[in-house]
């Protein structure tokens, strides 16, 4: 059964900037050796198998196709798909993608978004995905740590604070598997509106219609990159060392 790689690099970045004035939000440099974030998902993929890749391409693209040009230099084969004017949002871009004809070929899409780092194993997770049968299976971290401070209170008299505590929560993080089947909840949701979330619309679709929607427990290393705040505090040696066995 064939499967292609999705990564969704084709956001503005807004809560990136003023970063993302000059760079594609993919493109911005981490680790020791400054290497683009998306080069770091690119081998991601490429170190579980998975060597054909679809670019989901819009704000400066340019960037990216002038860095990783046909894959051949990373041992990966990438095809680039634009993001349309008429359809919005990560959903808006993979329907348009579907409608190319560059998913006619495969069975399953590992979809990854373009700001998450994580040395999930994505062999793991489709083989996963496979032996559930099911349409869609998110990667779901099994803990998410607050950003902020939580306060105990009695009455109004504080009786303990807890900086940045551990929540035993089930997270998304923005890694996932779908059939190629999916391509009609998107053109359902399409005929609805034009602004289409994957998350936010797509698996909730396929949930109320009764599809098969299941998780992959992950309990690893993974860090959204997606605001100026995270940028700043990461951490290159973490990194390096997160995708010593990848980069």
């Amino acid at each position: 059964m064939k499967v292609k790689g999705v990564i969704l690099c084709g956001g503005e970045g807004k809560r990136l900037r003023p970063l993302t004035y000059y760079f594609q939000k993919t493109m911005i440099p981490i680790g020791k050796k400054q290497k683009p974030l998306l080069e770091y998902i690119v081998k991601l993929l490429r170190y579980h198998g998975i060597v054909d890749i679809v670019l989901l391409v819009g704000y400066k693209y340019e960037q990216i196709v002038n860095y990783f040009e046909d894959g051949s230099r990373f041992g990966v084969k990438i095809n680039y798909v634009q993001d349309p004017k008429d359809l919005k949002g990560t959903g808006g871009a993979l329907l348009n993608a579907f409608r190319t004809g560059v998913f006619d070929d495969v069975n399953d899409i590992v979809i990854y978004y373009g700001d998450i780092l994580s040395t999930i194993s994505l062999r793991g997770l489709l083989s996963f995905h496979r032996a559930n049968n099911a349409e869609v299976t998110l990667a779901v971290a099994t803990r998410y740590q607050i950003p902020v401070g939580v306060v105990e209170l009695k009455d109004s008299e504080v009786k303990r604070i807890v900086e940045k505590p551990w929540l035993n929560i089930y997270v998304t993080i923005g890694i996932l598997v779908a059939k190629t089947s999916v391509r009609r909840y998107l053109e359902n949701i399409a005929k609805e509106k034009n602004n289409i979330d994957i998350m936010g619309d797509l698996i909730p679709k396929i949930i109320l219609e009764n599809g098969k929607v299941i998780a992959y427990k992950y309990e690893g290393l993974w860090y959204d990159v997606g605001t100026t705040e995270r940028y700043e505090k990461l951490e290159n040696e973490k990194i390096d060392y997160m995708f010593k066995d990848v980069i």
